[in-house]
This record gives structure tokens, sequence and C-alpha cells, in this order.
């Protein structure tokens, strides 16, 4: 069974190395505030390709043993804060998650801008990979604070993912328990850090390129437009919405960004975090990509779908996920685990058959 698993890992990998410009470019990102502070983050996670993805719970003292493309060591470093989150093709690094400290972070594509530092000789055993920052976030630290002072000390190396022929072009979206928010881009060998008191993110271009397209749609609001009067004839607005009139509704990120603000700013919040889960999951379902919605034009490419989304009550530390073939939302309660535990535990997300069939009380 393990070996068959293993292959099934290595046709992914092979798979994903052959077409390295695979769809992922659709990921979307937000936090809500509940109306006693407690901050809620939510994300969809989209690929062209089957990922493979389970959930992993890491303990403290664990042990992240670094190993690079090319067989020699890299950085390794023990959890301080043990964590839970989603893992892809079997490594046990997470591209989303939540540690006991209530610090959340995201891994987002940013396809065309991500430019990380060289990868040389020299920092081989320091610098981290793309695919490990996630991971290293969350075991390392507790605020926004804290991860703003440690990336003033690392380098992001553009290392090929490993069993892929491509490196992962990434931006990091990182929150707290206060609910502070922070972006995370490399661009042109070095990291910049933008705060983010909108909470939301998408994918390219960078962070600050949206802020500036945001001016083009000041009117944004969940409240109605008045009506127009001209000539002495009034014009009242055809239906509810007419504040969001003009918000884009593609999938393309800049589109996505808007959109998300949208709903985020606009979303009445639950009375606390449990209760903010739920608006949350509604937000979230509005960026939910079916299979075939969108393709690319080279024949038999990749179709990028919502593999799965993701939900965070930074307050409680409990993580919520929902996968394409199980819309079920699963609560995972971080700290009901043995947090120093000896080993990592891992659950597949795997799809389901058919959808369960509806239980009724016996007459």
């Amino acid at each position: 069974m393990r070996s068959r698993s293993r292959i099934s890992r290595t046709i992914a990998a092979v798979m994903l190395a052959s077409v390295s410009a695979a769809p992922s470019q659709a990921c979307t990102s937000f936090l809500l505030k509940a109306r006693d502070g407690a901050p809620v983050y939510g994300r969809t996670m989209e690929y062209g390709l089957d990922l493979e993805s389970a959930v992993l719970v890491a303990p403290r003292g664990y042990e992240y043993v670094a190993v690079r493309p090319n067989g020699g060591p890299g950085p390794k470093w023990r959890v301080r804060n043990a964590y839970v989150g989603v893992m892809s093709l079997g490594m046990p690094y997470v591209s989303d998650g939540l540690n006991e400290k209530g610090l959340a972070v995201g891994s987002l594509y940013l396809p065309g801008f991500a430019g990380y530092a060289a990868a040389t000789p020299q920092n081989a055993a320091s610098a981290l990979a793309p695919w490990e920052v996630a991971s290293w976030l969350l075991s390392n630290f507790s605020t926004v604070a804290e991860v703003k002072e440690a990336l003033k000390t690392v380098e992001i190396a553009g290392l090929s993912t490993p069993g892929l022929n491509f490196v992962l072009p990434l931006h990091f979206t990182i929150h707290d328990a206060s609910g502070a928010s922070l972006v995370v881009e490399p661009v042109d060998g070095t990291l910049k850090l933008h705060d983010n008191p909108l909470g939301v993110l998408t994918n390219s271009p960078t962070f600050d390129w949206h802020l500036t397209n945001l001016r083009n749609y000041l009117k944004l609001s969940p409240v109605a437009a008045p009506p127009l009067v001209i000539n002495g004839e009034t014009f009242a607005p055809i239906g509810e919405g007419s504040g969001l009139l003009g918000v884009p509704g593609d999938v393309t990120p800049p589109s996505r960004f808007i959109r998300v603000l949208g709903f985020a700013m606009s979303a009445e919040p639950g009375a606390d975090g449990p209760a903010t889960v739920l608006v949350a999951e509604h937000v979230a379902n509005n960026f939910d990509i079916p299979d075939g919605f969108v393709r690319d034009r080279a024949k038999g490419s990749p179709r990028e779908t919502t593999q799965w989304t993701a939900i965070a009550d930074l307050r409680a530390r409990k993580y919520y996920v929902k996968t394409y073939f199980d819309q079920t939302l699963r609560q995972i309660d971080l700290m009901s685990f043995d947090l120093d535990a000896k080993a990592l535990r891992i659950a597949p997300l795997k799809p389901l058959a058919a959808p369960p069939a509806l239980a009724f009380p016996a007459p």
C-alpha cells in the first residue's frame, strides 16, 4: 500500500513537472473580525492537478531537516509552536495553517512577479525554500510583529520543489490573534513586507499594485445607490446590490481582490469566532471554481479547480477544511491534540464516492 502511494506521488510529480505552467492562480484569502473582535481567516486553494492533500498536525519538538534538490543539507529547526495545516504530495510542509499561538499563514501563487534570492552553495544550508516558509513561520512565531523581525534575518532562495522541475512562485499572507495582518512578497531577490489593513490577498500582480487598482473602485459599498434624478425623472436601482455595481465577476486575481474585499468589508460578522466561521464559509463559497469553469487554450491542459477551502478561528485555535468532493466543513481543534506528541498526525483528505444520504430518525 505504501509503495502504491509512493508510485502515485511520483506520477503526480512527473505530471506536475511536465506542466510547470499548470494553472494555480486563483487562490483567494481574507480576514473577517467577529463582533467581539475575534479574527477569522479564510482561503481557497486552486490547482490544475490533484495535490493529494492531507491535514497535518505538527507537535512541539518535531524536527524539520530540510534536504536540498542536490541531496545536500538544508536548514533544520524544531517546532516550538504546535500547528495544524494542509500538506500536499506527501511532503510534511504545509501551504496553509494555524499554530497554537493563533498565528495563521497562507501560501498563494505569485507567478511572473516572485523573485527569490539566488540559490548558492553558500546559502544552501541556511536559506529557506519557498515550500518551507509556511511551516517555518508557524513552527517558530506567535505574532505578526515577531514575523517581521525574523524575516529581516533570513533568505528565501529560488529552489525547485523536490520531484518537480520548477520553483514555486509564492507570496504569503500572515495573520495573528490580535487581528494584525501582513503580506510577504519575494521581489527581485529581497523580501517586501506590507502591513495589510484590508486583510485580503489573491495572486499577481504584487500587493502594492492591487492597492493602486483599488482606487478604481472607490464607490464600493454594500449600501444601495440612491436614485438618480434627471430633468425631474427618477431612476431607482433595479433590485438590491446597486452599491456593488461594477465589481468585476471574473476569476482573474485583480478582479477577485476587489470582489473579496467587497465581501470582507460588508459581510455582517457573527457575535464571536465560531459564528463568524460560518460567515467566512459563505464568503469563501463565492470563490469556488468548479471543474471546467477555468481552462487553458492548450488542448489537454489541466483545468484549475478549488481543491480545498480552509478557515481558521485564530482565538479558538480551531481549523476547518472542506474539499471539492466533500463540502462538509470539518473542524480540527488543535488544542485537543497532544501538542507534545512524538510524531506528526496526518489525515488524508479523501474524496467521497458519493454524497452521504440524509439520515432520518426511526418513526
